[in-house]
């Protein structure tokens, strides 16, 4: 999987979020919490790659694609949840 497609496929889903660029996991995850997003799996999943980026530098490059396809595989696991929720996703 090429890298840059992965994370753009991922950042995608969430350009409603782009506050979440300028937060750390643990802030990030406190937002979640606070705006009831516990049950929204794509949120989950932000959380999850932000909490990938912050590791980055300490994983090997073979360890970070392998979390990033993983990743991307629960993101494109959820198929087209935006349908129906346009106005209240994008």
């Amino acid at each position: 999987m090429e890298i840059y497609g992965a994370i753009s496929t991922i950042k995608l889903a969430y350009c409603k979020h782009d506050k979440f660029d300028f937060m750390d996991s643990t802030q990030l995850a406190q937002y979640i919490e606070a705006t009831g997003g516990i049950s929204k799996p794509w949120l989950l999943i932000q959380l999850r790659l932000k909490k990938l980026e912050e590791r980055k530098a300490s994983l090997s490059t073979q360890e970070y694609m392998q979390q990033l396809e993983d990743i991307h595989q629960d993101l494109m696991s959820l198929g087209e949840w935006w349908r129906g929720m346009e106005d209240k996703v994008f």
